[in-house]
């Protein structure tokens, strides 16, 4: 059986919002496509494994940012070099800030980030919170909810995941939500995000297995409830 190897990290200190469902959606859902998911945790003071096929970041708060930022700075060319190469990478919220080149906290801290996202983002004193509901080229309409203090701007140039048709965004002020850059994705959907949009998920899994084995043949698999689920997101107010 073919393997796909998912990397996730700092599962510890990135995990406020139960990002972590993340991972186990991308490992059901791989199964039901027909591969063996191999799963690796990547922990402060490790180091990456040898191979990776698919890399996952979660939200977290400003003071868990702080505590993996050197250590990110330590792996940063490590993350390049796969984001360069075309690994897939999703990552939600203070993950997605530290992909930036910098995140200035609320109270005037300034935590670096590695640079992969042209953007830079910027602690406000009210939260933006609520559903959220974006329109994104190829992947459709995507659902999730947002929790996040942080107003992130794109860089001249940076693709935006999606254009905001409702909720608040990167920062609330321009429409857009989360960037694109190579195969990483970033974002502030929580949920998480996969679970209420396995056509993302899957998306993930079909860019993974085409750079590994050149191609990708999809499983049969039933999405009735996950069909009604965005149904009545579709519904939900804001």
């Amino acid at each position: 059986m073919k393997q796909l190897h998912i990397l996730h990290l700092y599962p510890n200190e990135m995990n406020t919002y139960g990002d972590r469902g993340n991972l186990l959606t991308l490992k059901r859902r791989a199964e039901w496509h027909g591969f063996q998911p191999i799963i690796h945790y990547y922990h402060v003071g490790g180091e990456l494994p040898e191979r990776v096929d698919i890399v996952l970041g979660g939200g977290g708060q400003d003071s868990a940012q702080g505590d993996i930022q050197t250590d990110i700075l330590r792996i940063g060319d490590q993350l390049r070099t796969l984001a360069e190469d075309g690994t897939v990478m999703l990552m939600v919220c203070g993950c997605y800030q530290l992909f930036g080149k910098r995140f200035v906290t609320v109270d005037k801290q300034d935590i670096k980030g590695i640079g992969i996202f042209d953007i830079e983002t910027f602690g406000g004193e009210k939260r933006l919170i609520g559903n959220i509901k974006i329109k994104t080229d190829g992947f459709g309409a995507l659902f999730g909810f947002e929790n996040h203090s942080g107003r992130t701007y794109l860089g001249q140039g940076q693709l935006e995941l999606g254009s905001v048709e409702r909720g608040n965004g990167n920062n609330g002020e321009d429409k857009t939500e989360g960037a694109r850059t190579y195969n990483v994705f970033g974002t502030y959907m929580h949920g998480p995000v996969l679970p209420n949009n396995p056509v993302l998920a899957d998306n993930l899994i079909k860019l993974a297995a085409e750079k590994r084995y050149g191609e990708f043949t999809a499983g049969k698999l039933d999405d009735s409830l996950a069909v009604l689920a965005r149904r009545g997101a579709y519904r939900r107010s804001y």
